[in-house]
C-alpha cells in the first residue's frame, strides 16, 4: 500500500514537471506530443503492455500529432 503511495506521487510530480515545460511550446509540438501520449498508451493496451507496442504506439501517435499540427 505503501509503495503505491510513493509510486503515485512520483507520477505526479514528474507530470507536473512535464507539464510546466510545455509552456514555450507552438501547437505543432503540443500536438506531436499529445500524439505521442496517446498512441503510447494505445498501443500498451493493444499489446497487453508490451514495450514494442508502446513504443510503436508513441512513434506513430507523434508522426499523426506533427502532421496534423502541421496543417492548421
Amino acid at each position: 500500500m505503501k509503495t503505491n503511495i510513493v509510486a503515485k506521487s512520483i507520477i505526479a510530480g514528474s507530470l507536473a514537471i512535464a507539464l510546466a515545460g510545455c509552456g514555450g511550446m507552438t501547437q505543432r509540438d503540443r500536438n506531436t506530443v499529445g500524439g505521442a501520449a496517446i498512441g503510447g498508451i494505445a498501443g500498451s493496451l493493444l499489446t497487453n503492455g508490451g514495450t514494442l507496442g508502446t513504443v510503436g504506439g508513441a512513434a506513430v501517435g507523434g508522426v499523426i500529432g506533427n502532421q496534423i499540427g502541421g496543417r492548421r
